[in-house]
């Protein structure tokens, strides 16, 4: 009887490519303390520049106009990359969303947006209707972000329960090339 199994090795980086893609990526690059984090139903204002991630090339930038975009966040009122990536924020952080297509525009051309693009937003939370901005921003570091932790976390905790399945299964997956009877030739 032959066996083969697989190395774990392979099956850790197997695991790591599953956790690692999404189609959402945040990355918290200015963390800072707050009371008051946004909400689903929140209108919030929000500074942006969107980039392609293919070439970098800028498509939007709130910037360039000089006035912050608002919208009712978890409303549908904008992709889904943003409904979901700019939850849990303090007025005056910043996070860099990476979008993948499906949490995007899809399969449709927008304006200078090709069908199918991964997006990059450089976004800034300038306020939260309603809420007073506070008198000053208190940084943090970026390990002590909650999204970052939590991010991290459930990726580890991913990666652990994939491979821990695998371990599982290529202890018990045997391939039997001799079929079911037993060869007593020599």
């Amino acid at each position: 009887m032959q066996r083969f199994l697989l190395p774990l090795s392979l099956l850790a980086s197997a695991a790591l490519g599953v956790a690692a893609s999404g189609d959402l990526n945040i990355d918290v690059t200015l963390p800072v303390e707050c009371d008051r984090k946004t909400q689903k139903g929140d209108t919030i204002n929000v500074h942006y520049k969107g980039t392609l991630q293919s070439n970098g090339e800028k498509f939007d930038a709130s910037y360039d106009r000089g006035s912050p975009f608002s919208f009712k966040l978890g409303a549908g009122m904008v992709i889904k990359g943003w409904d979901e990536g700019l939850l849990d924020m303090c007025i005056g952080e910043k996070r860099t969303l990476t979008i993948a297509p499906s949490y995007g525009y899809g399969d449709r051309s927008i304006g200078p947006i090709p069908a199918g693009s991964t997006l990059v937003f450089e976004t800034e939370l300038m306020g939260i209707e309603g809420v007073p901005k506070p008198e000053s921003i208190v940084t943090k570091s970026a390990t002590d972000s909650p999204v970052a932790s939590s991010a991290s976390q459930k990726v580890a905790e991913k990666v652990a329960s994939v491979v821990a399945d695998a371990a599982d299964a290529a202890k018990t997956v045997v391939m039997d090339t001799d079929d079911v009877q037993e060869h007593n030739e020599l």
